[in-house]
């Protein structure tokens, strides 16, 4: 089958970094798994992390995809041949730069019947990632005030939508006038220059702190502003790793908390909870199909292969893309 490997660390322009190559198909699936014929990928930051790390041997990348199921495994009951699935699967897998892949079904979602495959592959990664920090970590209640940090890229275009949906009132930052008018567009109330401190922002539109916090651009530089501008007794929560060591007395006064938000982690180490992200990916599809969440694919590549997605990766590289880049069909 045809696939696009990753074999070496190397920056995206240079045409080793992702290499076209014909490979043996996946077994046949044993257990919780699905075998998926993929028709869409879209490509996210941790592709492009992951591409840049040393390894040894050979590779596939890629962790969103949208597909149709070909078989199931003996322990499967969620899903049968010929269903369409959406899904971010699990990074200690073989990835979805691929025709076919394995997949555990308790991560998996029905597809949104209202998209199309590409649309949908834009969504999985992203919709975990923000409806996971928003209901599991940070737990905010409906009514309160959530600032996005970074809301016009993948996660922060869901978080906008999935806050706005649970009756939260969610402020967003963004950079340029096209980032401000996507993030309005999505239902965020108001909006925030990255150009001004996080406190500035907000005293600006009448708050004196936000709720909730949730970082998904650069936990360094947005440490302290987050502590100046979370309210007392208030939650942050990061997807985005520090690079240095960060104050975390300067929490303490106010008796704020923090909390990380990884969408692996759950497939990772296999918890009991794993069947929570298929239940939420087909919320999501009900939602989306109902008309109140909306997809957020920006620009689709055909097709599938090396060109393509070293494309897409110097784009993401470039941190100005906004919603979602997904490539479609082999």
């Amino acid at each position: 089958m045809k696939a696009v490997v990753w074999r070496e660390p190397l920056p995206a322009a240079d045409p080793r970094a992702l290499v076209d190559a014909e490979i043996a198909p996946p077994a046949a699936p044993g257990g919780h798994d699905l075998l998926v014929r993929i028709e869409a990928v879209s490509v996210n930051p941790i592709d492009t992390k992951m591409r840049l790390q040393p390894h040894a041997g050979e590779r596939i990348l890629g962790w969103d995809a949208a597909g149709v199921v070909e078989a199931a495994g003996g322990e499967a009951t969620l899903f049968r041949p010929g269903d369409e699935v959406y899904y971010a699967g699990s990074i200690a897998r073989s990835g979805s730069y691929a025709q076919k892949q394995l997949v555990d079904e308790r991560i998996v979602g029905r597809k949104p019947k209202s998209l199309d495959f590409a649309a949908a592959a834009a969504l999985p990664l992203t919709t975990l990632t923000a409806y996971e920090a928003i209901v599991h970590r940070l737990r905010v209640p409906e009514g309160k005030t959530l600032l996005v940090i970074g809301g016009a890229g993948g996660v922060g275009s869901m978080a906008i939508q999935i806050g706005k949906r649970l009756g939260i009132q969610v402020i967003a930052t963004a950079s340029r006038p096209e980032s401000s008018r996507w993030c309005r567009e999505l239902g965020a109330a108001h909006v925030i220059s990255h150009a001004e401190p996080l406190r500035q922002g907000l005293l600006a539109h009448g708050m004196e702190y936000a709720d909730y916090i949730l970082n998904c651009a650069d936990t360094d530089q947005y440490w302290l502003e987050m502590a100046e501008a979370i309210a007392p007794q208030g939650g942050i929560c990061s997807i985005v790793a520090n690079a240095r060591p960060v104050d975390v007395q300067a929490l303490r006064a106010k008796c704020a908390w923090f909390a990380w938000e990884g969408m692996f982690a759950r497939s990772t180490w296999k918890t009991p909870d794993l069947v929570e992200q298929h239940r939420l990916l087909c919320r999501v599809a009900d939602w989306i199909d109902a008309g109140e969440v909306r997809g957020t694919m920006q620009e689709q590549l055909r097709p599938i292969n090396a060109a393509n997605l070293r494309k897409a990766h110097q784009k993401i590289e470039g941190r100005a893309t906004i919603g979602k880049i997904v490539l479609g069909g082999w």
